[in-house]
């Protein structure tokens, strides 16, 4: 699709005014609340006895706090008529337009059965790690029975990383009520004890499977050498397999032609707003990130906060502290669209952070709100610099304020009256 003239793309580019006006009303924060208290009345009527039988999602909770005593959980949804598959992370969700009180209920909606468990499990494969491990690496929901103790904590957990996650309660145990289906690609992951890690993820997303997939499997301690096999923490294995499955797209551009044009895509979903700035030249990416102030991410300052990152050719070699999971969630849907293209270029992502943005729902929304930004039409410009200045007038910020945090802008031969 040939792009427009960018002053046009951004005369044509039309906010949304509802989203524009739209906050956190109080029958939202009424509507989640009476929600907790419909999972409450679902988690009495789906126990019998000490046992809940329900379907469960493909999908696995590790905690971080303890590491490497972890909180290990089985995500079961507790309604007993829901399509369990609907409840699982997945870019399907921004296909079905999800926002973020969608979100928030179905996760509500399934009950996190935890036990403590080490993290060493090369060959632990009976047992509640066993049965949790088993749903991690099946190819569809699988029906589980879990042994309860005691009530569940009906309560819902927020991570700017991780999707959320609801109501908890101790298992005693938990048993798999049928074989679930292995992937071949899967099961010849786990075969081999001397495939590391980062070969068998980046071998599984080459296979079709996408990230969340990978990222369930990593999480459940799948992949790896055998003895180096350990579960891992459900927000450190979502930026892992993000990182490694970017580096392998960014490895296969090294000798790819470079974009002919400069392009400026564009995407808004669930309160933050995205821009993507394509142009000539040798890989380079950054990501700056502006979250708006008296919201719950900036919530006592004035100003935007501001926060960064940056890499060249060769990559980083540290975590990204400030943009933390977004940077690299960001980064992965560029890649993907460069490795589609068959190109490389400079990437400046710009995102905004409003106050619609209400909760966290997790960085997949930051995943595909990038890889979504290229669905459509987009922008062309004569240079880095009139890529920019067409924009401007579309971010919360000056100029200035922008140069100052991003290695990119501040690279650009020109001063700032020039804008």
């Amino acid at each position: 699709m040939p792009g427009k003239r960018l002053d046009d793309f951004i005369e044509d580019f039309q906010r949304d005014e509802a989203a524009e006006k739209r906050r956190l009303a109080e029958e939202k924060s009424y509507e989640i609340t009476e929600y907790l208290d419909d999972v409450e009345r679902e988690f009495q009527q789906a126990v019998q006895g000490d046992a809940m039988f329900g379907s469960t999602a493909p999908e696995v909770f590790v905690g971080r706090s303890g590491y490497p005593d972890v909180s290990t959980g089985v995500l079961s949804p507790m309604a007993g008529d829901s399509d369990a598959a609907d409840f699982a992370t997945s870019g399907d969700w921004y296909q079905q337009g999800y926002q973020i009180d969608d979100v928030l209920q179905r996760r509500t909606g399934m009950l996190n059965s935890t036990r403590s468990a080490k993290v060493d499990v090369n060959d632990v494969w009976d047992g509640f790690v066993g049965t949790q491990r088993e749903v991690a690496i099946a190819d569809h929901p699988v029906d589980v029975e879990v042994g309860l103790d005691g009530t569940p904590d009906i309560d819902l957990t927020l991570d700017d990383v991780s999707t959320p996650t609801g109501p908890r309660a101790r298992a005693k145990n938990a048993d798999l009520a049928e074989n679930p289906h292995v992937p071949r690609p899967v099961e010849k992951t786990l075969e081999d004890d001397d495939w590391a890690a980062e070969g068998a993820m980046t071998y599984l997303y080459r296979r079709g499977f996408d990230v969340y997939d990978i990222n369930t499997i990593l999480s459940a301690g799948a992949l790896g050498q055998g003895h180096n096999r350990r579960l891992v923490p459900t927000r450190w294995s979502i930026t892992a397999v993000d990182d490694t499955v970017g580096q392998y797209l960014r490895g296969g551009l090294q000798h790819s032609d470079t974009v002919d044009d400069v392009s400026v895509w564009t995407n808004e979903y669930m309160g933050n707003r995205y821009w993507v700035i394509l142009a000539p030249g040798q890989w380079e990416y950054e990501l700056v990130e502006m979250k708006a102030p008296e919201s719950v991410w900036n919530p006592s300052a004035n100003d935007y906060y501001l926060g960064s990152a940056h890499e060249g050719w060769e990559g980083r070699t540290g975590y990204v502290e400030e943009t933390a999971g977004a940077y690299y969630a960001s980064r992965l849907g560029v890649l993907e669209h460069l490795h589609e293209r068959d190109r490389q270029a400079k990437a400046l992502v710009l995102r905004e952070v409003t106050d619609e943005y209400w909760a966290p729902v997790g960085v997949w929304q930051v995943r595909e709100g990038v890889r979504h930004a290229f669905d459509g039409e987009y922008g062309v410009a004569e240079s880095f610099h009139g890529a920019l200045q067409g924009i401007l007038t579309q971010l919360p910020i000056g100029v200035g304020h922008l140069r100052r945090k991003s290695n990119l802008v501040a690279g650009l031969q020109t001063s700032i009256s020039d804008f």
